[in-house]
């Protein structure tokens, strides 16, 4: 399999929120108002002028108190559901070179729920377009890497070829299970956007991993047989 990938160690992210502050200067993306819900997590999700989110939790885990964070965005599904349900070759679509999954002006119309996104990433604007994470996609094709992988001071956002970036995956995992027994990766199989986590996914958000996708009381796992694995790791 061909293209890029990202892999992202949640075992080194601060919460700086480098990522989410860079991706919006990128993108020309304007501020959100925020307010004070009991987290530092702002804004309080997603949207479509917020293609990337550093989600924070505090969760109690054996018995002592854990900060977990998410950098949330785009899985860049190597099959991606988004494109099969668009019913539109235009509106979404997958660059041949990269694999990023790339939205249009022509998702004006469609509902992010018809898109049948296993993670809940699309969000629609105002004016009726559906916008999500892009890779960067420019950047990526100019030799640059996606701007919130270039600003991570901590190594956490790493992004290269989906080779590289497995077997990158494999090792960190190998290590990270030294001090954390519990580590995985998140859907490595399907996905350009590889997470090393240390707890149960459901822990950082409900729509972590895949499987744990529900959409009117239904998970989308008869849907989307061929895209959602349960979790796992690839240790082995």
């Amino acid at each position: 399999m061909k293209g890029k990938a990202f892999f992202i160690d949640t075992t080194l992210c601060t919460a700086c929120r480098g990522c989410q502050v860079a991706c919006k200067q990128w993108h020309d993306l304007p501020a959100e108002k925020t307010v004070n819900r009991g987290s530092y997590q702002n804004p309080e999700d997603l949207s479509f002028f917020t293609y990337k989110l550093l989600r924070m939790k505090e969760e109690v885990v054996d018995g002592k108190l854990k900060w977990l964070f998410f950098p949330d965005q785009c899985r860049h599904c190597i099959e991606p559901p988004c494109k099969d349900q668009a019913g539109d070759p235009d509106a979404v679509y997958s660059d041949p070179a990269t694999g990023a999954v790339l939205y249009t002006a022509n998702t004006k119309g469609l509902d992010p729920d018809e898109l049948e996104c296993p993670y809940d990433i699309p969000r629609k604007g105002p004016d009726g377009i559906i916008a999500k994470c892009d890779m960067c996609n420019d950047r990526v094709h100019n030799g640059l890497l996606p701007a919130c992988v270039k600003t991570c001071p901590t190594g956490a956002m790493n992004f290269g070829d989906l080779a590289e970036m497995t077997d990158l995956a494999k090792k960190r995992l190998e290590k990270a299970r030294e001090k954390y027994p519990k580590a995985a990766l998140l859907d490595p199989l399907d996905v350009r956007v590889i997470y090393l986590v240390t707890e149960s996914p459901d822990l950082y958000h409900e729509s972590a991993v895949a499987a744990f996708r529900p959409v009117r009381g239904v998970t989308r796992q008869s849907a989307l047989k061929k895209l959602i694995k349960p979790f796992t790791s690839m240790a082995s």
